[in-house]
């Protein structure tokens, strides 16, 4: 893209000073043959003259402009580059939490059960060096923005009104995005 970027940039000033060439080359010519140094000739010709540098100008302002909007665009595709990935690893970040939630006793199921640690403490690794961190919600006031909630109890002892009293499914954040609201239930 940025090849791109800078073989169009190119070619407009390439087409830039082409254009101005020739311009200043006709009015050189018709100056030259032109006998007339009246003061309207020098005025045509000053006119000309503004007129070129003004488009000259613009198009340097245009390609200032257009490597702007590159350079943003450039950014936010980096900053946002993990969105798709960090939204299929979702659903299998639950499954392993659900995994993670069974009870084992005997020896094979407990090292069974490590080794699915391991792996899940290695995804999460992985998606915070993503810039994706979990959304914090229990016991946090709710916040539509970055929780769902699905149900409402009554407040109890010791809650408050807008607390989220449980989290039915974690919610993930990239940057300033959410890439999933947590699924909570909320103190009413």
């Amino acid at each position: 893209m940025t090849e791109k970027n800078e073989e169009l940039e190119q070619d407009v000033t390439e087409e830039i000073e082409e254009v101005d060439q020739a311009k200043i080359d006709e009015i050189l010519k018709g100056a030259v043959e032109s006998d007339e140094t009246d003061k309207t000739q020098e005025e045509i010709l000053q006119d000309q003259l503004n007129e070129m540098e003004d488009k000259f100008l613009r198009a340097q302002a245009e390609i200032a402009n257009m490597r702007n909007r590159f350079q943003k665009e450039r950014e936010g595709s980096a900053k946002y580059r993990s969105q798709d990935l960090g939204k299929e690893l979702l659903p299998a970040i639950d499954n392993l939490e659900r995994a993670l939630a069974i009870e084992v006793e005997d020896e094979q199921g407990k090292s069974l059960k490590k080794g699915i640690e391991m792996v899940m403490e290695s995804v999460l690794h992985a998606m915070k060096s993503a810039g994706i961190e979990e959304i914090p919600a229990l016991g946090e006031t709710f916040d539509p923005n970055l929780h769902q909630a699905v149900q409402t109890m009554p407040v109890e002892e010791g809650q408050k009104v807008d607390q989220i009293v449980q989290v039915l499914q974690k919610g993930y954040i990239l940057q300033d995005r959410v890439l999933r609201p947590t699924m909570v239930i909320v103190a009413q």
